[in-house]
């Protein structure tokens, strides 16, 4: 008799657990809606500005601005963006891997050391780094419950600042690029300098008005602030998508 009431407390709580996954399943799609939209509402923008920046590219070369200035790497800064929550799958775990790969990984025979460091944005990122012997410069949380303009500004700032001091030589960012509610990529972009990573262009003839130096102190601090929160808005989309696939095969899993 004591088997047959356990067994029936298993099965509700069976069925609990699957109501209660599948309320989530419900949640995650709902926002998940929601963060698509914005992740690919903010990619035009920042292709479009990145391609303006590109078009102007050559005129840099005559400037002395900053953020265009690439220099010996001996301090590179990896933006690592997971999520404060869990219940999504192997959503952080891949980020957490692909990060601890890249901080292991050994400098090429022949070329100097490079000291790479961690800006955490996420409490999954930081709790488990915290615990781990790696430099981290930063950490961001909690996380905006929605791709926020101002939180992708602030953090730009900060990346910014790290960089003109000298602290660091290079920002990369590693986030979850967004493909479809299926599809996710773990991408490593180059940050700062400003065009690492892309071809050299020849020098242009622009005519700029009302100076190149005013327009590029204008449009730099914009391109990174809108390559950043299109970033951030991938990213959040990616944990909505893997959040709801992970519950719903929660859902439709029997308890073993």
């Amino acid at each position: 008799m004591s088997t047959l009431r356990a067994l029936r407390r298993r099965i509700r709580s069976v069925q609990n657990t699957q109501q209660i996954t599948k309320a989530m399943e419900m949640v995650a799609a709902s926002k998940l809606r929601r963060a698509q939209s914005k992740a690919l509402s903010a990619r035009p923008y920042a292709v479009k500005i990145s391609e303006m920046l590109g078009n102007l590219a050559g005129a840099a070369s005559e400037l002395d601005h900053p953020l265009f200035k690439a220099r010996e790497v001996k301090n590179v800064a990896l933006v690592l963006v997971t999520s404060d929550r869990g219940l999504c799958g192997a959503y952080n775990a891949n980020l957490l891997r692909g990060a601890e790969h890249r901080l292991r990984a050994a400098p090429p025979a022949g070329s100097r050391p490079v000291v790479t460091s961690l800006v955490l944005v996420g409490k999954k990122g930081r709790d488990y780094f915290r615990r781990r012997r790696y430099p981290v410069l930063a950490a961001h949380t909690p996380l905006p419950t929605e791709a926020s303009l101002e939180f992708a500004r602030t953090l730009t700032q900060d990346l910014i600042a790290r960089f003109l001091s000298g602290e660091v030589d290079r920002v990369e960012i590693m986030f979850t690029r967004f493909i479809s509610a299926l599809n996710r990529k773990v991408v490593v972009d180059p940050f700062l300098p400003v065009g690492a990573g892309a071809a050299e262009s020849a020098p242009t003839s622009s005519i700029f008005e009302p100076d190149a130096e005013s327009i590029f102190a204008e449009l730099l601090p914009r391109y990174a602030t809108a390559k950043l929160f299109a970033a951030l808005a991938d990213a959040l989309a990616s944990e909505h998508s893997a959040r709801m696939i992970a519950m719903a095969l929660r859902a439709r899993t029997p308890a073993s």
